[in-house]
This record gives structure tokens, sequence and C-alpha cells, in this order.
């Protein structure tokens, strides 16, 4: 059984969700208190985090750790299972700032 860990493919979970989210490197990093040179180096795969940095990252994305670390979890979810999960996964604070923004952006894009 292989126990080593896969920071190349962690890495790159970590940029397709920072993308799926369309936070640049510079955003995230100042969302959670970390560098962008270091998320720069996590996405490559040139550096393993710490189990604090790994929870950091998780509830940034919303997403599990076991998913980060592995794959698993969230592989054959569609979207609108994903919206749902991500919900479902927020916050009462965060639920709140989420509505205050739909009710912002809305009469911006209806036609």
């Amino acid at each position: 059984m292989e126990h080593e860990v896969d920071n190349k493919g962690i890495g790159e979970r970590i940029r397709k969700e920072r993308e799926k989210l369309a936070l640049t490197r510079e955003k995230l990093a100042e969302i959670i208190d970390l560098s962008p040179l270091y998320i720069g180096q996590l996405e490559r795969g040139e550096r393993q985090m710490s189990l604090n940095t790994l929870m950091k990252i998780s509830n940034c994305f919303h997403v599990s750790t076991d998913y980060l670390l592995k794959g698993k979890d969230a592989a054959n979810i569609n979207y609108g299972e994903q919206k749902s999960s991500l919900i479902d996964r927020c916050s009462e604070e965060e639920m709140s700032i989420i509505e205050d923004m739909i009710r912002v952006i809305l009469p911006h894009i209806k036609k």
C-alpha cells in the first residue's frame, strides 16, 4: 500500500479550486494569510503544507481535506450538486454575506 504524499496532485487540485472561484494567487494568499509565493509553490507541488494550512485552504474552498489530499469526494458531482454542496457548507455569517452580494449584483445583470 502506497503512503507517499502526492504534492503535485494536491497542488493541481488547489489550483483547480482556486481557478473555479476566479481567485488570483494573491487574493487566495490574502484570504488565508499566506504569501502568494508559497501558494505558487504549493500549486506546483514544490512544497508540502502543514495541517493548519491544509485546513485553511480546505475551508476557503469549501472542499474536504480528503479531496485536496487524494482527489476523493468531489470527483463526480455535477454543477448543480456542487452549488448545493457549497451552500450547505456555508455558515450563517457566510450565507448573509452571499445574500448581500447577490442583492448588489442582481440589478446589474438583469435584462
